[in-house]
C-alpha cells in the first residue's frame, strides 16, 4: 500500500513530524513528488527521483543540497524558518545522507514544503515575467562564488550545440524520404543558423565566458511565488548543473516570451512578446548587475535566440528520426512543434533591435 511505503520512506529522515497523510503533486514529467502532510506544521516533499532518466541520482542529489546549502549561508540575517521559505531545505536521512535507497534500489529526497506559495503555469503580466527575472537572477548571484566544476553534469551535453547538430546530421541518414520532404524548408534554416548558433557555444569552450552553476530548466513554472505573486525562490533543482548564464536566461525567455503555445499550429499567433521579454531582463539584471560581465550581458539577446533553436532542432530531430524521445499525439506532432519554435526565432529576428542590451 503506497501510504505505508511512503510513511516508512519519510521515517527514514530526520525531522520532527509525525505523518498523517500524503497528497500527489502533479508539478514534474519525470519524477515521483508527494505532499506529506504531518500533524502540525512544517508540511514536506518527498520525491523519487527516476534513475531510470538520470544515471548519477546520488550525484543529482548531492549537486541541489550542496547548491541549496551554499544559498543558505547567504541568507544568514533571516530565521530559519524564512530561509526555508528563499532557498530549498533538505532533511538528511538518520544516518546523515542526503538520499535514501529504498529496497527496491528507488533514490528519494526530503524537502521542507514552502506554504502559502504559488507557481503560474504561464506569465499573464509583465510583473510576474519581472519577478520571475529576479528569481534568476538572484539564484545566479547567490552561486556566483559556487565552483561550478564540483558539480556532476546530470544531462551531459544538454545544450551542447555541436552535440545537438551532429544528433540532427545522423538523423538526416535514417529519415523516411517522406518526413525529410516535409522537413525540407526547415533543414535549410537549420543549415543556415549553423555558424551563428555555435557563437556561445565557441565563448565557452575558449574560457571568454565563465563556468557558472545552472538551474537548466527555468520555465516560469519553477519559480515559486508567495500570494501577492512577488518572488519566493526557484524549485525543482535536479538539473543544477555546470553551464553558462546564457542557457538559463535563454530557456526561461523561450518558454515565457512565445504568444502561443509550444505546438500551436496556427503560427500567426506565433510572436515574440517583447514586453515580457523586457520585464523579465530588467528583474534579471536588478539582481545580476554585480555578477554579469559586459561580455556576458552583450550576449543575452542572442541567448534567447538560440535557446528557441535548440529546441526547435531537437523537435526537428525527432521527427526525422520517427518521434522515438518526445511523446507525440499524431504524426506531424514534432515537426508542428519545431515550425513554431522556428516561427518564434523569426519573429525575435525581426525585433532584434529593440532587445539589444550592450547600453544597459
Amino acid at each position: 500500500m503506497l501510504r505505508e511505503k511512503l510513511k516508512t520512506i519519510f521515517e527514514e529522515f530526520e525531522h520532527d513530524g509525525e505523518f498523517y497523510s500524503f497528497k500527489e503533486l502533479a508539478s514534474g514529467h519525470i519524477n515521483d513528488t508527494y505532499l506529506i502532510i504531518t500533524r502540525k506544521k512544517p508540511y514536506f516533499v518527498l520525491q523519487r527521483i527516476n534513475h531510470g532518466v538520470f544515471k548519477d541520482v546520488p550525484g543529482l542529489i548531492e549537486n541541489k543540497v550542496a547548491v541549496s546549502r551554499h544559498i543558505q549561508k547567504k541568507l544568514n540575517d533571516l530565521s530559519e524558518k524564512k530561509k526555508k521559505r528563499r532557498v530549498l531545505a533538505f532533511a538528511k536521512t538518520k544516518d546523515g545522507h542526503s538520499f535514501y535507497k529504498s529496497e527496491d534500489g528507488n533514490y528519494w529526497n526530503l524537502t521542507y514544503f514552502i506554504d502559502k506559495s504559488v507557481t503560474h503555469e504561464i506569465v499573464t503580466s509583465k510583473e510576474i515575467a519581472y519577478q520571475g527575472g529576479k528569481l534568476l537572477g538572484q539564484f545566479l548571484t547567490y552561486t556566483d562564488d559556487f565552483d561550478a566544476s564540483q558539480l556532476t553534469e546530470v544531462i551531459p551535453k544538454f545544450h551542447d550545440m555541436s552535440f545537438r547538430y551532429s544528433q540532427f546530421e545522423a538523423a538526416l541518414k535514417v529519415a523516411s524520404k517522406e518526413r525529410l520532404g516535409q522537413a525540407k524548408p526547415y533543414i535549410k534554416k537549420v543549415e543556415a543558423l549553423k555558424e551563428e548558433m555555435h557563437i556561445l557555444q565557441k565563448l565557452k569552450e575558449s574560457g571568454d565566458i565563465k563556468l557558472r552553476v545552472t538551474h537548466n530548466d527555468t520555465k516560469i513554472s519553477n519559480a515559486l511565488f508567495n500570494k501577492k505573486d512577488k518572488g519566493l525562490c526557484l524549485i525543482d533543482t535536479d538539473t543544477v548543473m555546470p553551464g553558462i548564464v546564457h542557457y538559463d536566461f535563454g530557456d526561461a525567455i523561450r518558454t515565457i516570451c512565445n504568444t502561443a503555445a509550444e505546438d500551436e499550429t496556427n503560427l500567426d499567433l506565433v510572436e515574440f512578446n517583447v514586453e515580457f521579454y523586457k520585464a523579465y531582463t530588467k528583474g534579471f539584471l536588478k539582481k545580476m548587475k554585480k555578477s554579469i560581465s559586459p561580455l556576458e550581458l552583450k550576449h543575452l539577446p542572442l541567448a534567447a535566440k538560440t535557446m528557441i533553436f535548440i529546441m526547435a532542432l531537437r523537435f526537428l530531430t525527432d521527427y526525422l528520426n520517427g518521434d522515438t524521445y518526445y511523446k507525440t499525439k499524431y504524426a506531424e506532432h514534432n515537426l508542428d512543434r519545431a515550425k513554431n519554435q522556428f516561427k518564434l526565432i523569426q519573429s525575435l529576428t525581426e525585433k532584434y533591435d529593440e532587445v539589444q542590451l550592450e547600453n544597459h
